[in-house]
């Protein structure tokens, strides 16, 4: 299935466009499900988006919304529409790993609230995508399942840690999918792949369910082919829920209704520092966005928001010091592996070193020790001062712009293998999405065209809190003004 660089085998037809057929009866959910079931067979042998396919589910799911249909009731704005569901995000008696050998085997006995709020809409969930292993990563290499490729060219890595969700989309095996998004998690891989993918604003999204890496970043978001769709996506799973203390107890902004609203009047920023030490045919391409919006009304300067060259530094002591505690409860008692041994002591050691992937172990080490007694405030505290000066840095930036401009990753996507043993280097492909998990902000990456080398490039659109509204409006002007093939 190795395609040339910059081709895919195609996205499937528009969420909304199906759930649209179901709903009139123009098409079955079941015909749908088959349709997508059938594209994951064939395809995911190379492709290795999903760590589980739940057809038999799936099936029975989308017997159940054509009932309804034949009946005369409306499932929903996502009838029969297949979506996969990244394998952090908890499933009612379905595995939920992370692609962790820790967690082999074990099945929530509840479902998060965004898999909830997708089957009130009355979607059909055809199986759960291979990440990262907890989420800790950025190319989907570190999964228990193996490494999941990049349908744009599978010789490549399709970005991390929610890299199976957005191949599942690039490779036309569902419309859309959910990922989460701690550092970049979403936006990046989904720039890597070709898709659309966004990440909310804090709180705008119920995080009940999620199986936590860092808990005042981590984020679900929706990826989708088009940002219509993601806005159709974050329609139904946002909105407070009493069930996560960190909800937002206010209506979450409207997004489907005003997308293709444009952007005349608005001021855009060019963040600098985004643009520095990326590669030069991603950067063409930002200045081409910047024209794309400038020619559609929107007034478009350089900003400056130095504060964030520090969002790397950071984000390495925050977000594994919360997954230091967040990971302290997997230890062999109450949830998947156990390695028996002569005491709780040693079978808690012989679990963790068994159960986790040595990026895990990396984390944990390096956020125990941040934590540890002598360190705190030198190392977590002054993290977190920085995390301070960054929303401030970018408050003043919206004080003159309603919405920033970046690229979403630095470079394309980049071989397989090639950053594996280079942690730094395999971190700095996070280096312009980290800031806004670090403010809060919700941030979106739209495909931009290809880099020098055919692959996809990520523009990348980010706004103030709760100011989706805005962010997406941009959006679809870029998309509407892509260009198509050839190099930046």
């Amino acid at each position: 299935m190795t395609e040339a660089p910059g081709t895919s085998p195609g996205p499937a037809a528009s969420a909304a466009a199906i759930a649209a057929d179901v709903r009139s009866g123009r098409r079955s959910a079941s015909a749908v499900t088959e349709q997508s079931l059938a594209a994951i067979a064939a395809g995911d042998g190379e492709v290795n988006a999903f760590a589980l396919v739940t057809a038999d589910s799936a099936r029975r799911r989308a017997e159940e919304i054509d009932a309804r249909v034949a009946a005369g009731a409306d499932p929903g704005p996502l009838a029969g529409v297949p979506v996969a569901l990244k394998d952090n995000l908890c499933t009612r008696g379905v595995p939920t790993t992370c692609c962790s050998r820790i967690l082999d085997g074990w099945c929530p006995p509840y479902d998060a609230t965004v898999v909830e709020r997708l089957a009130a809409a009355g979607a059909v969930v055809v199986g759960k995508s291979n990440m990262d292993e907890f989420a800790m990563g950025s190319s989907t290499e570190t999964s228990a399942f193996g490494p999941t490729r990049n349908p744009r060219d599978t010789s490549r890595v399709p970005g991390g840690s929610s890299g199976g969700s957005a191949a599942a989309v690039a490779a036309g095996f569902t419309p859309i999918a959910l990922g989460s998004d701690t550092g970049g998690s979403v936006r990046q891989p989904a720039a890597l792949c070709g898709v659309v993918g966004m990440k909310p604003t804090y709180g705008t999204v119920s995080r009940y369910g999620l199986v936590a890496f860092a808990s005042s970043l981590d984020q679900v978001g929706p990826l989708a082919a088009t940002v219509a769709d993601a806005a159709l996506l974050f329609d139904i799973i946002g909105g407070h829920d009493e069930r996560d203390t960190t909800s937002l107890d206010r209506p979450a902004p409207r997004l489907a209704s005003v997308v293709d609203q444009g952007v005349d009047g608005m001021t855009i920023g060019v963040l600098a520092e985004y643009l520095e030490g990326a590669d030069p045919a991603v950067a063409g391409r930002i200045a081409q966005a910047a024209e794309v919006l400038a020619a559609a009304g929107a007034r478009v300067e350089e900003v400056s928001v130095p504060e964030v060259r520090l969002g790397l530094s950071a984000y390495y002591l925050i977000a594994p010091a919360e997954a230091s505690s967040n990971l302290a409860r997997y230890d062999g008692v109450r949830y998947g592996l156990r390695v028996d041994a002569e005491d709780t002591v040693e079978m808690n050691v012989a679990t963790r070193s068994a159960g986790f992937g040595a990026e895990v172990k990396r984390r944990i080490m390096l956020g125990t020790y941040a934590l540890s007694a002598g360190y705190l405030d030198a190392y977590y505290g002054q993290a977190l001062r920085v995390r301070t000066r960054i929303i401030d840095g970018f408050a003043v930036a919206y004080e003159r712009c309603d919405a920033l401009l970046g690229p979403t990753a630095p470079t394309t996507a980049f071989e397989l293998g090639a950053k594996l043993d280079d942690p730094l280097s395999m971190y700095l492909s996070d280096v312009c999405t980290i800031p806004s998990n670090l403010a809060g902000h919700p941030a979106i990456s739209v495909p931009f065209g290809t880099g020098s080398d055919g692959l996809p490039v990520g523009a990348q659109v980010l706004a103030p809190a709760l100011a989706e509204a805005t962010m997406f409006k941009v959006a679809a002007v870029l998309e509407a003004g892509a260009p198509v093939g050839g190099a930046a």
